[in-house]
């Protein structure tokens, strides 16, 4: 079996102080993708950039404490390469991963916001269509394709709390919810929703008006994998008791 976790982390360093190496080496994830790390490696202490039995590698923003992903993986049990996207405009934000195994390419990738009245809708949707290109470019190579992280979108009205409330917010705009959709007609699947079509699990919280208690969330990170690829996703949870950051972890275990 392996575990492939993903949190947004809303900084690594913030992160580190509320418990982030105790709970990794409480859980023991194989993989463990984070986005908006708001950090460059060298920013980071030595024991939260590489924790004991695990290495790791990381994408940064150009602009200092903005976006970021990073990776860490068993030491014993890396990858064959990790790559950006390769894409100037969304390289330069640090927004994805490129990470090859053996059996499949998982890519942890932080989405952008599209932010209030549409400000940078047009960067986002241009990056849900560019990360349709590549997970297209690596299954015509023949790879199955794991997508994890932060999407910041919504899917469906099943996906947030308050839907009706929310649909003209960032993360629920109709366009973004319709690149999912296509996404999904290409030939993808989101891992949670094979598994668990209940309302009221949600993946991030907004810090006001007590929402995480209440538990008026969106669920907004995700692991999503092409279709032939499904039957060997065994397990999908979020791991919502997990505190540290806005968001929760999500988790698959391949088998």
């Amino acid at each position: 079996m392996t575990t492939i976790f993903s949190w947004n982390v809303n900084g690594v360093r913030a992160a580190g102080r509320n418990g982030f190496a105790r709970w990794l080496e409480a859980v023991q994830p194989d993989v463990l993708c984070i986005q908006e790390t708001k950090a460059h490696p060298g920013d980071v202490p030595a024991p939260l950039r590489d924790p004991k039995g695990y290495t790791s590698v990381w994408h940064s923003a150009k602009r200092k404490g903005y976006s970021g992903v990073a990776t860490y993986f068993r030491a014993n049990n890396g990858p064959a390469s990790v790559t950006t996207m390769g894409i100037p405009r969304f390289d330069a934000e640090g927004r994805v991963q490129v990470i090859e195994y053996p059996g499949f390419t998982l890519i942890n990738a932080y989405y952008p916001n599209s932010q209030p009245e549409r400000k940078r809708l047009e960067y986002k949707l241009a990056f849900c269509t560019a990360m349709v290109k590549l997970c297209g470019r690596l299954r015509r190579e023949g790879k199955n394709v794991i997508v994890c992280g932060d999407f910041n979108i919504a899917h469906k009205e099943i996906d947030l709390a308050r839907p009706k409330q929310n649909r003209n917010n960032p993360g629920f705009y109709p366009e973004e919810c319709a690149r999912l959709d296509r996404f999904a007609a290409a030939g993808y699947a989101d891992t949670f929703r094979h598994f668990n079509q209940e309302p009221g699990h949600y993946t991030w919280w907004s810090y006001r008006m007590q929402a995480r208690a209440k538990n008026i969330g969106w669920r907004l990170d995700y692991h999503w994998v092409n279709e032939e690829f499904l039957p060997q996703v065994k397990a999908a949870k979020i791991h919502n008791e997990v505190m540290g950051s806005d968001h929760c972890p999500v988790s698959i275990t391949l088998g």
